[in-house]
This record gives C-alpha cells, structure tokens and sequence, in this order.
C-alpha cells in the first residue's frame, strides 16, 4: 500500500508542479493529495513540499488551520467545475460517468467552500 500512496503522491506532486506555471491546472489541491498521499508513504517528500519555497506557500496556511483566502477558493471551485464540464462534454460518452464526475466535483466543491477563510491583508 505505501508504494500506492508514494506513486499517487508523486503524480499529484508533478501535476501540481505544472499548475505553477499553467493557469488552468490548480496547483493546491493536487500539492494537498501529495501531501496526504507522502504522510503515508514518504515523510522526506512530505518535508520537501511544506519547505519547498515555491510549493510550500501553496499548502502551509491549509496545513497549519489559517484557512484558504478566499479568491484561492473561488478560482480552485471555477477550474474544477471547467475541467469537469469540459471533459464530460468532450471525452466521456456514458451517463454513469459524467454523474460520477459531477458529484465528485460538488463534493470537492463543498469541502473546499467549508474550510475556514483566511483574512487577506494588503
């Protein structure tokens, strides 16, 4: 199971990696199922990503219970309902699989919209 986990991570690290550079790729919650993917399977790439000065911002104020400022939420929400409708319209035929994917979007949706707000100051 930990190679599962370790392989899981690193594909979501990489992802994530790419959406520090791509706008259209979220960048946090693939760095958040690396890091629960590498609290299982690598306690060294755990520390890499929390400490990483790039990556680390991403996921620390999550991690550490300051929440997710709230124009973080609004975009994470809006890229994964176009990339869940985009894809079930244009790649997925069956019917069972687009319900699929749209409830797991409102799922994601949900959780990301109840976790605490972080106060941005300027």
């Amino acid at each position: 199971m930990k190679i599962f986990f370790f392989i899981v991570g690193f594909i979501s690290l990489f992802l994530g990696s790419l959406g520090v550079v791509l706008p259209v790729l979220p960048t946090t919650p693939f760095l958040l199922i690396s890091l629960y993917c590498f609290m299982r399977s690598s306690k060294k790439l755990y520390d890499f990503i929390v400490n990483h000065r790039v990556l680390g911002p991403y996921v620390n104020d999550f991690i550490s219970g300051k929440g997710i400022p709230l124009k973080t939420k609004k975009r994470a929400i809006a890229l994964i309902w176009i990339s869940i409708s985009t894809s079930a319209y244009f790649f997925v035929d069956s019917l069972t699989i687009r319900i699929m994917m749209f409830s797991i979007a409102t799922i994601v949706s949900n959780y990301i919209w109840s976790q605490e707000t972080k106060e941005v100051t300027n």
